[in-house]
Order: C-alpha cells, then structure tokens, then sequence
C-alpha cells in the first residue's frame, strides 16, 4: 500500500472540488445543520436526482428540528414513502426528539456528540460537523471508501472491523489543516461523479498521479469486502379489502421489511387466502402480480382486491377484519397520506 503526501492530496483534491465539484445542491447553500443532517440521512443509498425532490418536500412541511420532532411519525413515514430503507425516517424522527428533549433543539456542534444521536453514524456525524462547524475530522461513506481504497491501494477487506478502523486511520491522516469543507466535498464529489464503482474515469481524475488502484489498472477491484448480502426470495398473495369506498389496511411490527408502514394483509398463498376468505360476502379480483425488489429481498406479492357490498352489516365485517387486529379502515385520501410502501401507494392511486 502507498500513502500519497497529505498535503498535495488535499490540495489538488480542494482545487478540482472549487473548480468542477458539485456547488448547486440546496444543501450546500446552508451551514444549518439540521438541513445538512436531513440530506445526509436522505442520501444514504439513494442517488441525488432521488433525494432532490423529498429533500424539498420534507423542509416545507418541517422547516426545523422542532417542527419535525413533534409530528407524528405516521406523517413523517408517509413524506418519506417511496424513498426505501425507512429505518432511515424512523432514526430520523427519533433524532429530532432527542436534538428537541436533550440538546435545547440545537445540534451538538462535536462529532463525538452528533454520533451518539439516534441513527447519525461516525461518517455522518463528521460530514455534519465539517461542513457546519469546520471541525477537522474526517468522513468514510460508500463513496469515500472507494475513493481512498483506490489511492491507497488498500487491500484489506471492509468486511473485517478491524480493517475498517485502519482506514479510518488513514483517512484521518490524509486531512488538511484547512478548508476542511471543500476537502470533504471534494472527496464526496469524486466518488459520485468519476471515481465510479464501474467504468472510472481515471484520465480526468485530479489524483491519478498518486493512485495506487490506476497504476495497476484494476480500480474495480476496490474496496475489498468478502462478505456479501444474501439475497432471498418471497412470495405472498396481496388482500385488498374495500367497503363503502374505503380500504382495510395493517400497520407492520416495528420491526422488519417496512417496518410500522400501513400495508395490505398478507397470505402465504391462493389456497390460504381461499379458505380464509370462504363464506364471504362480495367478490374478489385478481390483480396483476409484481415482483418488488428490495436490498436483499426479491418480493414478488399477488394482490387479490376483495370489495364487500356497501349494505353489508358493520358487524359482519368487523369479525371479518377482527384477523387483524393492527388494521383499520382509511378512506384514498386518508391511505395516501399515511406511510405506505411504494407498492401500495401506486396501487391506490390508480
């Protein structure tokens, strides 16, 4: 492995940042660090033409940490529907309220402090304090592990914690002792826009001269990480039950795939779901299936739309949906306010 020198790293590093670096982002017009806080939750595994239009939709609704800390979470899961990974909103709320109950409604302005709030990382807790307080410290996401594992040359597996903590040793080394802002950007920058996971562009890279990764002409193979997420398979059948114009919907257990969303019943099969469903009132509808690809879950769901007739007795129906004790009935508009999977949120507004 090959250690460039510090200083003329960070300083090419910084003059290609303020040159061609990404300057028109809303969130590196602020040092408001909720506002920085939020874009680093929202871009964690989501692209930025993703995050763009949450990230807006998100302050209009909750402009500060307070006004975010006291909205239900139901609101915010359901601003968030559609951008995946939802532990990321819950952790999101869950820091408000702490920021609101422990902190006065003011972030911790040290990393070390940031990084013990609910769902901020170290790498996060860094960006947030480089780049609103000008703390020297440095950041290690997916995008900056890839760049620095190129430099280096670094060969040891990510996989291993002890591996990771020698990177994170590294990166702390390779940090200026100004302009912390434009370095941290810049190393953001160069990960999203041309140190690319596939097919790089090293020519234009402004440290290709000291990478270890171009030298040898293989950059793909890092970083190094040997243990990979297992994908699984599943197949459920989708109940979509309705009366009088409104849906059954269910709120999923706290934790797991879409984790204290709204969402529709769920049958391990047609079979299940016949034997179930036998005796009942109304008339039921195949849907076209779908497959609903998740980080490590291929889903494939079966929606089956069951409409009750609209004089069917209150009573009737309640021992009916009385299997789901979690469930209760929303008119569209009500459903489409609420959290749902991206999935379901679609298959309502048709």
């Amino acid at each position: 492995m090959s250690k460039p020198e510090p200083a003329a790293f960070s300083a090419r590093l910084i003059d290609w940042q303020r040159q061609h670096g990404r300057h028109t982002l809303p969130w590196q017009r602020t040092r408001d660090p909720y506002r920085v806080w939020l874009s680093e939750i929202m871009l964690q595994q989501t692209q930025v033409a993703t995050v763009l239009g949450y990230y807006e939709r998100f302050l209009q609704r909750f402009p500060d940490v307070r006004a975010l800390a006291a909205a239900p979470q139901d609101e915010v899961l359901a601003l968030w529907s559609g951008l995946g990974y939802y532990s990321r909103a819950r952790n999101l709320h869950r820091c408000a309220q702490a920021v609101v109950a422990e902190h006065g409604g003011e972030f911790p302005r040290a990393s070390t402090q940031l990084a013990a709030l609910p769902g901020i990382g170290r790498s996060t807790a860094a960006a947030i304090a480089a780049f609103c307080f000008g703390e020297r410290v440095a950041i290690l996401d997916g995008n900056v592990k890839r760049v620095l594992t190129r430099v280096l040359g670094f060969h040891g597996d990510l996989a291993e914690a002890a591996q990771e903590r020698r990177l994170w040793e590294h990166a702390t080394d390779l940090l200026p002792h100004e302009h912390i802002e434009a370095y941290t950007q810049g190393l953001m920058d160069l990960g999203a826009t041309l140190c690319l996971a596939r097919s790089p562009h090293c020519l234009i890279c402004p440290v290709r001269e000291g990478c270890v990764a171009r030298r040898e002409g293989r950059p793909e193979q890092y970083p190094v990480k040997t243990r990979k997420l297992k994908r699984k398979a599943r197949e459920n059948v989708w109940l979509w039950l309705r009366w009088q114009g409104r849906h059954w919907l269910v709120q999923r257990p706290a934790s797991g795939v879409w984790a204290g969303l709204w969402s529709l019943p769920e049958f391990d099969s047609t079979e299940a779901l016949g034997a179930a469903s036998q005796g009942w009132p109304g008339e039921g509808e195949a849907l076209p299936g779908f497959t609903h690809v998740l980080t490590h879950l291929d889903w494939t769901l079966h929606p089956r739309r069951w409409t009750f007739p609209a004089q069917m007795p209150q009573q009737q129906i309640e021992r009916i949906v009385a299997a789901w004790p979690t469930g209760r009935w929303f008119s569209t508009e009500e459903a489409l306010r609420s959290g749902l999977p991206a999935p379901l949120r679609k298959l309502l507004a048709t």
